[in-house]
């Protein structure tokens, strides 16, 4: 066979990353534009049966749908947080149990990140906590290279389960949620690049450092540990249960002046700072929104509706989104808010979801006329397939972290680059005789350990701090944490395969 299908398979792909680094397209344009490409391709080229072209649509519209109620309903319960100023309360609470200012910033960027990403995601998390950073007094440009550093480990899970349970739709994922979160302990090391990175330039930065390096080091643990322990219960919890209890042992043990350095530092001088709640109060909503989605998942996880419009779907009604609006209600209408605490929360969250759910309806599509194309009156075989050929290495293990770290760079997410490459990674693991999901939870980890270096989410972060054509200086702040750890990753991968 000639290399004209193979070449053509990959056409798009080429097209979509020309178009997002040469010509500066946003992420919605380009994948729309090789959606139509792929389209085309599949009409002109391969000669898929229409109907096939048609389940394609219509799996990847069911796909994004999944992914739009959860972004929807995570939009929401922050906007009613944020309008509440329950957040600010939890960010003072966050910040006066400790003055020293490496202690203060490990909490809000590593333990406060992983909490906003476990239940908010795509790119909520950086927004939200590099304000918080620059307010302790970090100065701008360090604030949002350590805020990104944050968004990288949790993002293994993501929002309530996000990446995995909609990025590997229709793969076999038993084991991933577990493997990845064995894989994701590698996370330990990012709270001690963040200190490295915040007490450099300091006068006695040695001593700084290596004082409150084993904080950095049990901060880690403290999540990554407890993260494992709850996937059990499903993978909508490793990040967020995880978060609330690294947050709740490293405050013991600060409190308990265990792993605390042994002088205190500041980065500027003490203000009084008002808060308006108590503790309790503060932290209800996301005991509550915990609460709600344990019940969830034992009382509807898994119930779904079947769906038969020419091709056999089942949505889940267990679905985070749901239980997100149903917590913010419950808590605006606890707070007596008016109606425009809702109006205004609704309209924010349906315009940050309606992008990325237009980008995974693109995707999933893509993907999905990929993996029927050899339903086709041209004898070719599918497209995944041909393409699948080239990932065919004995160290698929080792590169895996790498590939689905490219598709997060490009894309600024974990679940697209999910989508992007896992059916490559399940085709290509099946035909060597590797372990699928061990594939599949490499690359997760490494599109995970990619968001610090996620193009679209330091635009994000630039354009909360006020920065502007600082992408070059941030990547040299971020890229040596991320390569270090993608090669962890690829060598555990290369051990535990080979």
């Amino acid at each position: 066979m000639s290399n004209i299908p193979v070449f053509l398979s990959l056409f798009p792909f080429l097209v979509f990353v020309f178009l997002l680094f040469i010509k500066k397209t946003q992420l919605l344009w380009a994948s729309v534009i090789t959606l139509l490409i792929y389209t085309f391709l599949a009409i002109f080229y391969w000669q898929i049966i229409p109907s096939f072209l048609y389940v394609s649509y219509g799996k990847g519209f069911f796909i994004a749908l999944d992914i739009f109620i959860i972004i929807l309903g995570a939009i929401f319960f922050l906007e009613i947080l944020k309008d509440l100023k329950i957040i600010k309360n939890i960010s003072y609470y966050l910040e006066s149990f400790s003055k020293d200012y490496r202690i203060q910033i490990i909490v809000i960027a590593w333990l406060f990140e992983a909490l906003l990403e476990g239940t908010a995601g795509f790119g909520t998390a950086g927004a939200i906590a590099v304000p918080l950073l620059i307010g302790l007094g970090l100065p701008p440009m360090r604030a949002l290279i350590v805020g990104l550093l944050g968004n990288s480990a949790p993002g293994v899970f993501g929002a309530a389960g996000t990446p995995i349970r909609v990025g590997f739709a229709g793969l076999s994922t038993s084991s991933v949620p577990f493997i990845a979160s064995l894989l994701n302990i590698v996370g330990i090391i990012v709270p001690v690049f963040m200190l490295w990175i915040i007490t450099k330039g300091r006068p006695n930065r040695k001593k700084e450092f290596f004082e409150a390096l084993p904080f950095a080091i049990w901060s880690g643990i403290a999540f990554t540990i407890p993260s494992i322990l709850f996937v059990s219960l499903g993978q909508e919890f490793p990040t967020i249960l995880g978060a609330v209890a690294g947050l709740i042992l490293v405050v013991i043990t600060t409190k308990l002046g265990i792993f605390v350095p042994k002088n205190i530092f500041t980065l500027k001088d003490e203000k009084e700072i008002i808060h308006t709640m108590s503790p309790f109060k503060a932290f209800f909503p996301y005991i509550l929104l915990i609460i709600f989605l344990i019940l969830g998942k034992i009382i509807l996880g898994k119930v779904g509706v079947p769906i038969n419009l020419g091709f056999n779907y089942n949505f889940s009604l267990f679905n985070p989104g749901f239980i997100f609006i149903i917590t913010g209600f419950i808590i605006a209408f606890l707070w007596k808010s008016g109606r425009r605490i809702f109006s205004q929360a609704s309209l924010v969250s349906l315009k940050g979801a309606v992008g990325p759910f237009l980008v995974i309806i693109s995707m999933s599509a893509i993907v999905q006329i990929m993996i029927l194309s050899n339903n086709n009156f041209s004898g070719l075989p599918a497209a995944i397939t041909l393409i699948a050929k080239g990932f065919e290495t004995s160290l698929l293990p080792f590169f895996a972290p790498f590939i689905g770290a490219f598709g997060a760079f490009v894309t600024g997410s974990v679940t697209v680059s999910n989508i992007m490459f896992g059916h490559f990674f399940s085709t290509a693991a099946l035909d060597l005789g590797f372990n699928p999901q061990i594939i599949l939870s490499l690359g997760v980890v490494g599109a995970a350990a990619a968001n610090m270096i996620a193009l679209a989410d330091i635009l994000a972060a630039e354009a909360v701090v006020g920065i502007k054509n600082s992408e070059i200086h941030i990547l040299r702040g971020v890229i040596i944490p991320c390569l270090t750890c993608l090669l962890i990753f690829g060598i555990i991968g290369i051990i535990i395969i080979g």
